[in-house]
């Protein structure tokens, strides 16, 4: 919303020296915000110029410029040599003879830029002709300003080169651009603008809606309000005034000082009958339409509009109409506009026409702002109606466009008039003055909190006690209740008297949990071997588990169902993070992304073997501990699991050597180095897990046998199924477990200044047997002087047998207190692997 300073004088008082900014910031400190501010930087010369010729001239780029000479009375610059003013311009909505405006050089427009004469397109450009944008009026810079098409043909011609634009413009003028939130539409207007400045100051304010209203009689144009589907239980429509006014001269001009006020605040002046309706829409907030009523049929009304319903609007755009649109329509039932939107063309007010229909109605928010958004139209009217219009200034509005149709159009009002009155009274409701204290946390006295709810226009009635009895004003359909009010009244102390307060630790020490550092530990640790973290939406299609190839009796199978799901397609809760993180991977790669890592944490939802029902409880008391409880238990659980997925890969190939692919080494080794991060000793042991390659899935354990997830490469069916690449590796693990496993802290040992021993084992099992085991036996049987044990080679073939394999480990003593001699060397060594012949049956080679 624009609202000139000038302009906010006529309504409450504004000190003379106080400037745009110092307004702007009375604004803000009671809760409006300022969007910016426009006029008062415009310095001349800035004139009324005649075009008197326009040369076309092409270019190389393929833009045609116009060399043009501009007469400018006694500012033109060439006029002792007898020549107009040469100026270039790239606009072609004007030609010979078409008044506009120019700023000659050493004027100073908006922002600050300065014009100056300039060599361009091969010409000397002595100034510049300026459109809509540069002046300031508005964001129109697809051409410039013809004076005679913003001001009227009749004011044009009171118009001679040389006249001052600055004054014929109001762009002297300061102007502060508000931005209106949902909650205030009653700032749409001059009017409420106003109210919010006095009451920022505590200074006057002069109500422009304060008018002789003529009273409704017996005689008046008839009108008929229906609304066949009421949406939510309100009308569509609660109020209609219609006025009349004959004989009106519609091809008058506006007013100047009119004309004035609606550029200010970026409107175009049109014709008569239209500047009344805007002028007073932006005045008082009332929007208003204008019939042509010897094209109307003896009355009109509302309706919803019927299946297949048509109606061309004032845009020359035929609109299809849907049930839910409110129609104004005439006594023959033909739609006259979308009510609260847009006019149609078929009543149009027109130059020929005498006599008009003044349209003032309240309309129900909702519904103008479901019909402005099906049909695509925001107008002025629609912003105002959908953010609440203040259903007493109806009857001012209609009374004001009444008395300027008849002052500056010679017209007649009709002595009657209809008002169709269908408003419900807002209901009173109570509140407790010491609220915003309590609130707010500063100490607000009852004197002043009262004198706030007066001061924004409630009526107060003394309740019980510390409780009065609200009723909110009719602008305010925002305040329906004690915390809205307590807002109102620390908004007009103002926001900046409310400290800014840190929230103080109750003690020290206080930092991330262990859940929480694990879980970043995680995360940091995956981005760290160069996987990239994604986020998916939790929910799945039911045919999803058959093509990850989960048995008939896998606890996966059993989802949660979504009672209203986004999409009716994907209808469950996830049960492994997998589930939507591999289509994830899938777009990536059809994307172009051929090498591929990605990985996520989230929650899955386990659902219970029978289905669980949670109480519900009443709303006017906290629920017992045992309804809070069977509430709680109702609610499946939902564990934090870690999964990735790899796909082209691992390392490119180039002059250092051939590309490496993703393979299952990867999946596992990932795993490791979570386990890794977290002081966890991570066991591998082969498994079978659908989605997994049954012969290249590995399973992850702690020491104590707990499983933590599973890695590996994802089966061929699987991999077919999901469209995924050819050998796709994945891996899921169980946050929560890590998170459990990991909360003991690790003391720091003592470092073994005396040199390692090493040695060498080949030991053959059955190739059944997990290399995972073996190494487990042989870190039992060598004792606590081992350092550290390595498989460093596997072999199978002849020497062996077949259905053997031999695994060969480097064992790596070193003890804290002596050297080891080769015997105690060997001695541990033959210890080790007599455990491992003992647990897995191994035979040293």
């Amino acid at each position: 919303m624009y609202a000139p300073v000038s302009w906010l004088r006529e309504l409450t008082d504004v000190p003379a020296d106080a400037t745009g900014a110092d307004v702007a910031a009375s604004l803000v400190r009671v809760g409006l915000e300022e969007e910016g501010l426009h006029g008062g930087d415009i310095s001349g010369p800035l004139v009324v110029g005649r075009v008197l010729t326009v040369e076309p001239e092409p270019q190389k780029n393929g833009k045609t410029i116009n060399w043009c000479t501009v007469d400018v009375g006694e500012h033109g610059q060439r006029l002792a040599e007898g020549k107009a003013q040469e100026i270039v311009c790239g606009a072609h909505n004007f030609g010979p003879g078409d008044l506009v405006v120019v700023v000659l050089p050493g004027g100073v427009l908006p922002g600050g830029f300065e014009i100056s004469a300039r060599r361009t397109y091969g010409h000397v450009s002595n100034g510049m002709i300026c459109s809509a944008k540069e002046l300031g009026l508005g964001e129109d810079h697809s051409g410039i300003i013809v004076l005679s098409e913003l001001l009227g043909d009749e004011a044009a011609a009171d118009l001679k080169p040389g006249d001052d634009a600055i004054a014929l413009l109001g762009l002297a003028d300061e102007v502060v651009e508000v931005n209106v939130t949902p909650d205030r539409g009653y700032c749409f207007s001059m009017r409420g603008i106003a109210r919010e400045y006095a009451l920022s100051e505590g200074v006057a304010f002069r109500d422009p809606a304060d008018l002789d209203v003529a009273e409704p009689g017996e005689g008046g144009y008839a009108v008929h309000l229906t609304d066949e589907a009421p949406i939510d239980g309100r009308e569509g429509c609660d109020r209609y005034i219609a006025r009349v006014v004959r004989g009106v001269d519609t091809s008058a001009s506006s007013p100047q000082w009119m004309q004035k006020r609606l550029t200010q605040v970026g409107m175009r002046p049109i014709s008569l009958a239209v500047d009344v309706t805007n002028y007073v829409m932006m005045l008082l907030g009332q929007p208003l339409h204008a019939f042509d009523l010897d094209t109307l049929s003896g009355s009109v009304g509302t309706r919803r509009a019927r299946a297949g319903e048509k109606l061309t609007t004032l845009d020359d755009v035929e609109r299809a109409l849907d049930p839910e649109d409110l129609l104004i329509v005439d006594g023959a039932d033909t739609p006259l506009a979308i009510a609260g939107v847009m006019g149609g063309a078929s009543s149009e007010v027109s130059a020929s026409t005498t006599n008009v229909l003044v349209e003032a109605a309240h309309f129900d928010p909702v519904t103008v702002a479901r019909s402005a958004r099906r049909h695509r139209l925001t107008t002025e009217a629609s912003r105002r109606f959908e953010r609440g219009v203040d259903p007493d200034v109806t009857a001012a509005a209609a009374q004001l466009a009444v008395d300027l149709l008849v002052e500056h159009g010679g017209g007649t009002a009709d002595p009657a008039h209809t008002d169709v009155d269908h408003r419900v009274a807002r209901e009173p409701f109570d509140f407790d003055t010491t609220l915003p204290t309590r609130y707010v946390g500063l100490e607000y006295p009852r004197e002043e909190v009262l004198a706030t709810l007066a001061a924004i226009g409630c009526e107060v009635e003394q309740g019980n006690g510390d409780t009065v009895v609200v009723r909110a004003p009719s602008w305010r359909p925002d305040l329906t209740d004690g915390p809205e009010l307590v807002e109102e009244v620390a908004r007009v102390r103002g926001y900046d008297q409310i400290p800014s307060v840190l929230p103080q630790p109750k003690s020290a020490g206080r930092g991330l949990t262990h859940g929480q550092r694990v879980r970043r530990l995680v995360a940091t640790t995956l981005a760290h071997q160069g996987l990239t973290e994604v986020l998916s939406y939790p929910f799945v299609a039911p045919g999803l588990f058959d093509a990850l190839a989960y048995a008939a009796d896998d606890p996966r199978r059993r989802a949660v169902r979504l009672a209203n799901p986004l999409s009716d397609e994907a209808p469950l809760m996830r049960t492994s993070v997998l589930d939507s993180l591999l289509d994830t991977l899938r777009r990536n790669v059809a994307r172009g992304t051929r090498d591929a890592a990605v990985y996520e944490m989230g929650l899955v939802t386990q659902a219970p073997e029978a289905p669980l029902s949670a109480p519900v409880p009443a709303t006017e008391s906290r629920p017992d501990d045992a309804t809070l409880a069977a509430i709680t238990g109702a609610v499946p659980d939902q564990p934090r699991h870690v999964a990735y997925a790899a796909a082209g890969d691992a390392e490119r190939g180039g002059p250092w050597g051939p590309a490496r692919p993703v393979d299952t080494s990867d999946a596992v080794a990932w795993a490791l180095a979570l386990g890794q991060a977290l002081g966890l000793d991570l066991r591998v042991r082969a498994a079978e897990r659908a989605p997994w390659h049954p012969g290249r899935c590995a399973e992850l354990l702690l020491e104590d046998g707990t499983v933590v997830g599973h890695a590996g490469e994802l089966h061929p069916k699987v991999v077919a199924a999901l469209e995924l690449p050819a050998r796709t590796v994945a891996g899921e693990l169980d946050v929560d477990v890590l998170v459990a496993a990991s909360g003991t802290p690790h003391g720091a040992t003592a470092l073994s200044t005396f040199p390692v021993a090493h040695t060498d084992v080949a030991l053959v099992v059955d190739e059944t047997v997990p290399a995972a085991d073996v190494e487990s036996a042989l870190s039992v049987g060598a004792g606590a002087d081992l350092e550290s044990l390595r498989l460093f080679d596997v072999y199978r073939g002849e020497q062996v047998g077949d259905g053997r394999k031999s695994l060969a480990y480097r064992l790596t003593f070193r003890p804290t207190a002596r050297t080891l001699t080769t015997d105690e060397v060997s001695a541990l060594r033959d210890a080790a692997v007599a455990e491992a012949s003992s647990r897995t049956g191994a035979v040293q080679r």
